[in-house]
């Protein structure tokens, strides 16, 4: 099966819920132009297409694409970490109750992903286990920080604890919410900006020990893992020569191989690099659809990388993705 594991949705009746519940979530369905649009307070806005809305489409959109199935997330910007968290905790709730009676139409090729109130442990680890208990929910989708606040600090450890035990796949994305400093300019937020959310949070679960303490934890870097793979000699480097780098004692290199890590390079030159340096069974097929920058040929790039051996082509492809998510 060829199985795209970043794709995103967001099911019509949470549109519905979000358009009569303005407050506190900041958020409003903008009808005004060719294209319904879902708006935040913090400035950005994007169209909301069937195929986020609704499972036929979804489907259809995988058949025209020559995918066959894929772990369906919700998309990052319903992340509310921000607001009161039991407000929150009920937000997620919903979606995941959602996102699994959407991908539950089509269980042979739709599998969900679900998502935690991360501003409160105690509140993520509880739904952790309703999702994985009652839904049977195998993989989660959480943000690269919690806004601001690092994974790796303690507060978190218990819930990044109990996926590991779970077997919960955990699926990392750059918590969007408007521009950043300095990178206003040419879309440099995501351009930018989202793949070094990305390297910023892998460096830091690499050097604050939570890779070495939690050995079956299964994270999931999006788009290529980011800046990391690509200068992660200079985080060898730095451990070697700097103090303030040498708070563990296992190499970040050997940490790095411990991710999983999604296509999504828009480059086979780096896709192949990233598949030579962390190996064909830590990388996922993935696209970003429905959004601008997805990769919407994630098979054409894989074909453009030389000498992937039949194997290694058939885990990229579907394998890996079925393998980390299966009950």
């Amino acid at each position: 099966m060829i199985v795209d594991a970043h794709n995103h949705v967001i099911p019509a009746a949470i549109v519905r819920y979000l358009a009569e519940n303005e407050e506190p979530f900041g958020v409003r369905v903008d009808r005004s132009g060719a294209a319904t649009r879902l708006a935040h307070r913090e400035g950005f806005a994007y169209p909301l297409f069937e195929e986020f809305l609704t499972p036929a489409e979804k489907l259809a959109q995988l058949d025209r694409r020559g995918l066959d199935a894929a772990l369906i997330s919700p998309s990052p910007t319903l992340f509310f970490y921000r607001i009161d968290p039991a407000v929150e905790t009920a937000f997620a709730r919903r979606v995941n109750d959602e996102i699994a009676a959407f991908a539950a139409s089509a269980p042979n090729r739709l599998r969900p992903m679900g998502t935690l109130p991360m501003q409160s442990p105690d509140h993520a680890l509880a739904e952790l286990e309703r999702i994985t208990g009652e839904l049977g929910i195998r993989s989660i989708m959480i943000g690269c920080h919690i806004d601001g606040a690092a994974l790796s600090e303690p507060k978190f450890r218990p819930v990044l604890r109990r996926a590991a035990e779970l077997g919960v796949l955990i699926l990392t994305h750059p918590y969007y919410f408007g521009t950043k400093p300095g990178l206003e300019k040419y879309y440099l937020t995501n351009l930018v900006g989202n793949p070094l959310d990305t390297a910023v949070m892998a460096a830091d679960l690499i050097f604050g020990g939570v890779m070495d303490e939690l050995p079956d934890l299964k994270v999931c870097l999006s788009h290529g893992g980011g800046f990391i793979p690509y200068q992660i000699g200079r985080l060898v480097h730095g451990q070697k020569v700097r103090r303030e780098a040498q708070s563990i004692e296992s190499s970040p290199k050997e940490l790095l191989k411990r991710f999983y890590f999604d296509s999504i390079t828009h480059d086979a030159g780096a896709l192949a690099y990233l598949i030579d340096l962390v190996g064909a069974a830590h990388v996922l097929l993935g696209t970003d659809i429905p959004f601008d920058m997805a990769d919407e040929t994630p098979l054409r790039t894989l074909d453009a990388v030389p000498g992937l051996s039949v194997e290694d082509r058939a885990n990229i492809t579907g394998r890996n993705a079925w393998r980390l998510t299966g009950a």
